[in-house]
């Protein structure tokens, strides 16, 4: 049907579709109302999205009356979601033509971002719009703009004015995909951030892959490496991940940098080993071919006889460490010998030896090289997984003091996966709880762009009106680019724990195409169960621990993929 209208009508034959579907969603909460609103409790119905003519008795009616507040509501949805609201309205009374009235309709991540009026505590409508005024008439169904958000308010702007609503949606989208990877444990608190952290990723596989569904919106190539684990760990292949890698580097002639940080230009060559080990798709790697050796010869040339990398401009590791230079150089000189090591070997695989074996050489010049990480735990856990640092040394005297403090959204995963290398697995579970748990504290329903477990100290829930005399952790914190309220509460780089836990609790890792190492380590946990999915179907494991304590583990494969324990 699809290919006879586009047939018919030539104008319609664009090149691209929307890979994404559309649900509607009916507020859960009524958070807050001003003035004269009735009827408010009808708006948590579910009701048909279609307006008719009949005005029911479960409809919402907001009237402004002279010299009183204005007519206001704040609904809450219940999760984060990236998508828009639609406006059902029955009957309208304003100054506008037949009746029309202005609405203004005000997104937020949390309550006081949709209660705090643009301009106000860096709130913008940078990337997308939270801040919008509509003009609504009789029997309409109004769409607003996409964004992020859970919570949405919504105030009647004409005086001696009214409107009633039949409904107020919200129009979640998303990419309808089956979750293939499931992760279950002994302890329910690791079984919801693991569920937070697949859900924080999923919201951000959008047109394309983004880094946040607020801001920016945009397909950053080192916020994707986390993003892909957990997609992954969660879905197995999606043609998100190529059409994101691609469009990037389109638009990115080697000689310049991935989104104009040179290291997101490694991040992308280590996605790209990453996801050929797993997926093991040939062809698209093939098409990658002169791409990859051009940026293996520029990176390779970026080592000195020393062995010390030398990284050009934007030298970003990652925020909270971007005013620690010492630090940026160990993190940049642990991730430069990743990439060498990693493109290396695609570089075997696409048969280009020569050049391998240039950057085979610069990656063990490295070696001489091992930089203080001054302090953070980033750059020690690059080093660590680089094979330039001693795992267990620099956990115990680097990563292990503190806690969950020193941690970063971006680079949690590779901290875990440092103390994973320590064989501390207990502390790494303590660790995803305080940190990534802190955030669920605070109401959280996806993970953020940033968090310190500092900022929890006297501060109000992001899903209440902040208290008087205390913090609003959105409102007050950030920094760079993410001050206060421009601050995203879903960001991709962040759900570490999602792949994390899949590959190191229950042990699945992926060895080359088809073939995966299982090694599960409960620590402290009694049970384990989940599935991981494969190119040819899920591998399902569970792990118990018989009466010594030790661990018994049950592994059923798909036919084709090997396993090794």
């Amino acid at each position: 049907m699809a290919k006879r209208i586009i047939d018919k009508f030539t104008a319609l034959a664009g090149e691209h579709t929307d890979p994404r579907t559309r649900r509607y969603l009916a507020p859960k909460r009524i958070v807050w109302t001003q003035g004269n609103v009735s009827g408010a409790e009808n708006l948590l119905e579910e009701k048909s999205n279609q307006i008719t003519l009949v005005v029911g008795q479960d409809n919402c009616t907001l009237k402004n009356e002279p010299g009183k507040p204005h007519a206001a509501i704040l609904v809450d949805f219940g999760i984060e979601f990236a998508g828009s609201a639609r406006f059902h309205t029955w009957m309208t009374h304003g100054p506008g033509h037949n009746g029309a009235v202005r609405v203004a309709a005000r997104f937020g991540e949390s309550v006081m971002e949709a209660l705090t009026p643009l301009g106000e505590k860096n709130t913008t409508n940078d990337h997308a719009l939270r801040d919008s005024v509509y003009s609504l008439g009789m029997y309409s169904g109004i769409e607003t703009n996409e964004t992020g958000y859970r919570f949405l308010y919504v105030e009647l702007l004409d005086e001696d004015a009214f409107i009633t609503f039949k409904a107020i949606q919200g129009v979640f989208h998303y990419m309808d995909l089956e979750y293939k990877g499931t992760f279950k444990c002994s302890d329910e608190r690791l079984n919801q951030i693991w569920d937070t952290a697949a859900y924080t990723a999923h919201l951000n596989m959008q047109e394309y892959l983004w880094d946040g569904i607020k801001r920016d919106r945009l397909v950053w190539i080192g916020d994707m490496h986390t993003e892909v684990k957990t997609i992954l760990t969660t879905f197995g292949y999606t043609d998100i991940v190529p059409r994101s890698l691609d469009v990037v580097r389109d638009e990115t002639p080697v000689g310049t940098w991935m989104n104009g940080i040179s290291s997101y230009s490694m991040w992308w060559l280590i996605i790209q080993h990453d996801w050929y080990r797993t997926v093991g798709d040939t062809v698209y790697l093939s098409q990658q071919r002169d791409y990859i050796h051009d940026l293996m010869n520029v990176l390779a040339d970026c080592v000195d006889e020393d062995g010390v990398e030398h990284m050009p401009e934007n030298r970003f590791m990652d925020w909270p460490n971007n005013d620690n230079p010492g630090a940026i150089h160990a993190g940049l000189q642990g991730l430069l010998k990743i990439a060498l090591d990693k493109g290396t070997s695609l570089l075997y695989t696409l048969g280009d030896v020569a050049l391998a074996e240039k950057c085979a050489m610069a990656a063990v010049r490295m070696r001489k090289h091992v930089p203080d990480p001054c302090g953070s735990k980033q750059a020690a856990a690059l080093l660590v997984l680089a094979g330039l640092a001693d795992p267990k040394e620099i956990n115990d005297t680097m990563i292990a003091p503190g806690g969950g403090h020193g941690y970063s959204t971006f680079f949690g995963y590779y901290i875990l996966k440092a103390k994973a290398l320590a064989g501390d697995f207990a502390g790494a579970l303590d660790d995803i709880k305080e940190y990534w748990g802190g955030m669920l504290d605070m109401g959280a329903t996806t993970f953020w762009e940033d968090f310190h477990l500092s900022w929890m100290e006297n501060a109000g829930r992001i899903d209440e009106i902040v208290p008087e005399g205390k913090i609003d952790i959105h409102g007050d914190y950030g920094a760079y680019c993410y001050v206060k309220f421009r601050h995203s509460l879903c960001h991709g780089w962040a759900s570490g724990p999602c792949p994390y836990l899949s590959s190191y609790v229950m042990g699945v890792r992926s060895i080359s195409p088809n073939t995966y190492e299982i090694k599960p380590e409960l620590a402290y946990l009694d049970w384990v169960e989940g599935t991981y999915p494969t190119p040819k179907g899920e591998i399902y494991i569970k792990v118990t621990k018989d009466a010594e304590g030790k661990q018994v583990v049950d592994i059923q494969a798909p036919k084709g993929i090997f396993i090794l324990r």
